[in-house]
């Protein structure tokens, strides 16, 4: 169950279905080759941004002095405002984002944050410092949400013209609930174990 539920949360948090309207309006005007080769170049960038923070996470939180009550919070905040940002789009979502058609992105604005984000790093050092000894678990749960996000991005273009932009807002929106579900429990984790502690 652990590794389902690390999956499913990377997975939402990576938000592959809502980054689809950024990397087209982004790449939309490239060959179809060379957008594909940049959403893998990208993707892969990412994923080694997400290893390094699975790997370093414990060193990264003592350097940094911080508990895992705090990062709960921390973590449980920036979650539900991404949440509120893909349920309501009015508020804010990103929907376009300027690009030089002389050269391609690279690795900003598309592996980091889109993909490799505050909220996908927070997450995964969350997991780590939750249970160090559970690395093997958390390594595949972060290969197969950044497998199932890649291969959405790579078919981005049959899915749009498959399911309609309609549909794909309303499951964007159905991610958005459960990550609200989502933050609100590591919000409440995280206060619980900070009240256990000072009392």
């Amino acid at each position: 169950m652990e590794f389902v539920s690390a999956a499913i949360l990377l997975f939402i948090i990576m938000d592959p279905l809502g980054n689809i309207p950024i990397f087209h309006n982004l790449l939309g005007h490239y060959p179809r080759r060379r957008r594909l080769w940049i959403i893998c170049r990208e993707m892969l960038i990412a994923y080694a941004v997400l290893i390094l923070f699975l790997l370093a996470g414990e060193n990264i939180l003592g350097y940094l002095g911080l508990e895992q009550p705090a990062l709960g919070v921390a973590g449980g905040v920036v979650l539900f405002l991404i949440a509120l940002r893909m349920v309501f789009p009015d508020l804010g979502m990103v929907t376009g984002i300027e690009s030089d058609e002389e050269e391609d992105p690279f690795i900003v604005p598309l592996a980091v944050p889109m993909i490799a984000g505050p909220s996908a790093v927070a997450a995964v050092l969350l997991l780590v410092n939750g249970d160090p000894g559970n690395m093997l678990t958390w390594w595949i749960a972060l290969t197969v949400a950044w497998g199932a996000s890649t291969a959405i991005l790579l078919t981005s273009g049959l899915l749009v013209e498959l399911v309609g932009r309609r549909t794909l807002r309303a499951l964007v929106r159905l991610s958005g609930m459960l990550l609200i579900m989502m933050a609100i429990q590591m919000l409440m984790d995280g206060v619980t174990e900070c009240l256990v502690n000072t009392s």
